[in-house]
This record gives C-alpha cells, structure tokens and sequence, in this order.
C-alpha cells in the first residue's frame, strides 16, 4: 500500500511531539468480556481499592486522577489495568518459579524457569507503565477503546534479570536480527487464528541493554493482573510492548506478523485502517499533567494552594516545567520534589499559589533536556493515542 502524503506529514508530526520515538494505535480486546461495563472490579483485579479506580471494563481499569497522591511510586491497589486477551489460568502465579520462557535469537537458544532466571542477574528500574490509549477520552471522535483520561499511567519500580545478563550468557544475539520480538501466554481459544489474537510486539532489538524480565513490581510478586508471573519490561516503551505473561523472547529479521503488531497500535488518520507502512507505538512521548486540584467538581477555599503532578518522557529527559492559572495564557515555573528515580520514571511536580475567590483552569506542560516541550494540541489519530496535549488535560477549579 502506498503512504499518501498526509500519512507522511501525520508521521513526521507524531515524531516530532514524540520527541525520539514513535507513536501508537490500539486494539481492542478481542474477548465479548472487553465490551462489559461492570460496576465492580473483576476478579483477577479485585485486591485492588475500588474507591481509588474507574472501572472501564472487565479488562480497562484507570486509577481516578485524584488518587494519585503525592507519593512518588504508584500504589500496585490503584493502578491501572489493561488487557489485550484474557490471562492465563490463575494457577499460572501459585508457582512462579516454575513458570517457563524460551529464549531464541542467540548463539544457544534456550528454555529456562524464573527460578533458573534468577539465579543468572538481578537489576531493576523505575520507569512509567503507560497504556497508549491514555488521554483518549479528549478526543472529539470517540476513538473506540477505554475511554481513559490521565489514569491509565502510573509510576512503577520492577525488579528482576536484565536481558543483557541472559543474553550474553546464551552465547550473545546471532547476526542479522533486527528486532526483540516478546509473545505473551494469554489464553487463545481453540480455532481461532493465532495471528488474530497473541500479544506478540516488536521493538528494536538494542533495546535488550536496558530491558529485563521482571518478577516483581514495587516490592511485591507479580500480580497476574499485571503480567505475573514473568513480565518483560522496556522502560520508556508503552505499555503494550511490556509483554505479560512473556513465554517467549526472540531476536527476530523482521518484525512479527501478529495484528497487534502488524495492524494494531499503528498511529494512521481518523478512518483508515491500520498497516505496517504507518508509525508503530514505541516510545512515549513527552507529557504532564495536574493531579492536584483534581478539578472534579469541587469548590476550594480562596488561600494558599500547592499545585502539584508529574512529567514523565520515553525520550530526552524531563528537564523543568510549567504551570498555567489561567488554562495556558501564562505561565509559571514549578519545582521538582521527592527523588529523582531515573530518566524513565515520572518527576513530581509543585508550584505554589494564593487563590483569590473566582474560577482557575491549571494545567503544567513539560520542557526536556532537548528543548523540546510538550504540545499544546494533541495529533488526531483514528485509535486516539498518545495524547499529550497540554490544553486537553487541563483541569476547571472554582474558588470561593
């Protein structure tokens, strides 16, 4: 198929508000449960505090933007939730040493148990686990998928074996391998075409030096709802390339053919199809947000008030930001507070102010260390991904 012209330019755009990477699509998950509205947790989340979540569906779950608090890692009770296919059996999590994952690509492919894995390294990394989808609900369009607003993102901290440590051990990656391709062990029913549904993703095959196989998120074991027992985690990707359930990694020539990968989360116009020629969801791209006023609705006392969110990239590092009173007419320098956790994970954000009674619109954009700095207007795209536009997540505060 031939690239048009707008493509191209949408493309180049995307690129540019990406900073160093490149954008995503969506898929909607293929199960009839990815279409319920539950009012209530589903099971393979319901440890998770109800009162802090927005329940999308029984596979889309976002953390309420006045949930996030003030704490630098992001609760695993409040974060968010996304599931392309359904998770393996629970039984998979009640042993995790046992769980399997073949490693092909190298000079000496190998199967190996998490036990085995943790026996060959250990490291870990802060970094944002972001859906691709969130900010979607802003767009005018209605892209189809969770409707998320700014919660389907939160900060994270996964330990487990660098990728590195189990590839060079295996002999190093063969010649000619252009891609780190990860499969996912989510449940494909009987007759259906495989392609259609496995989480199977491609990411540039350099990305092994700072990737790991990751047995634990923020201190705890992996929960199945978040890839338990094995996830794969590419700091600065989006979500959907951290391949749950990882049962298989694999330096592949070419990319895979799977329709997630193939079609799916591919940033193209609004109204046409997905196609391997468009922009594939790779990096994050530069963004901030408030979190606090949560703008929900509420009428604040006129006084002092400490406006605080976070900023986080997949490129260039978060440099500084900007806070705006007035819904972007001008801006005010903010400071960083809490620990810098490393260029893949969020920087909170706080800039005080004394309100006097009427109304306020906030919102922060981000500046990187590259001098690139967070768009005002988002980019249309058909699936409603990587929404960064500062102007979408401001939020309406009135003071009396």
């Amino acid at each position: 198929m031939k690239t048009t012209a707008s493509e191209i330019d949408l493309a180049r755009r995307w690129l540019l508000a990406a900073g160093t990477g490149s954008a995503a699509a969506g898929l909607a998950g293929w199960s009839p449960a990815g279409l319920a509205q539950p009012k209530t947790l589903p099971p393979v989340a319901a440890f998770k505090d109800a009162a802090r979540m927005i329940v999308h569906s029984a596979n889309g779950i976002e953390t309420r933007r006045d949930a996030f608090g003030s704490s630098d890692i992001t609760d695993i009770d409040a974060l968010f939730m996304r599931n392309n296919a359904n998770p393996p059996a629970a039984s998979a999590t009640a042993d995790p040493d046992a769980w399997r994952v073949a490693i092909d690509g190298v000079v000496s492919p190998r199967t190996l148990t998490v036990r085995e894995l943790k026996s060959l390294g250990l490291g870990n990394v802060a970094m944002v686990l972001q859906c691709s989808g969130n900010g979607r609900a802003f767009f005018d369009h209605r892209a189809s998928g969770s409707q998320w607003s700014v919660g389907a993102a939160g900060n994270t901290l996964w330990s487990g074996v660098p990728v590195r440590d189990v590839v060079r051990l295996l002999g190093g990656v063969r010649g000619g391998m252009r891609y780190m391709t990860g499969t996912g062990g989510e449940t494909i029913p009987a007759g259906i075409d495989r392609n259609q549904i496995v989480v199977e993703r491609s990411v540039p095959w350099t990305e092994l030096e700072s990737a790991i196989l990751a047995w634990e998120l923020n201190g705890r074991p992996l929960p199945l709802a978040h890839g338990g027992p094995l996830r794969l985690i590419i700091p600065g990707y989006y979500g959907v390339n951290n391949i749950k359930y990882i049962e298989r990694l694999a330096f592949t020539p070419e990319e895979t053919q799977a329709n997630i990968q193939r079609s799916g989360y591919r940033v193209r116009e609004v109204g046409r199809k997905g196609d391997p020629s468009q922009p594939s969801m790779w990096q994050m791209n530069l963004k901030s947000f408030v979190t606090h006023p949560a703008g929900n609705g509420e009428t604040l006392r006129a006084g002092p008030l400490q406006v605080h969110g976070v900023a986080f990239t997949g490129g260039s590092p978060v440099q500084s930001v900007e806070v705006s009173a007035d819904g972007g007419r001008t801006w005010n320098r903010a400071q960083f507070f809490g620990p810098d956790m490393g260029q893949y994970a969020w920087r909170q954000f706080v800039w005080p102010v004394v309100l006097k009674p009427g109304s306020y619109r906030f919102t922060s954009r981000a500046i990187a260390a590259d001098g690139s700095v967070q768009p005002e207007l988002r980019i249309e795209n058909e699936r409603g991904y990587a929404n960064n536009s500062w102007r979408d997540h401001a939020v309406d505060v009135t003071v009396a």
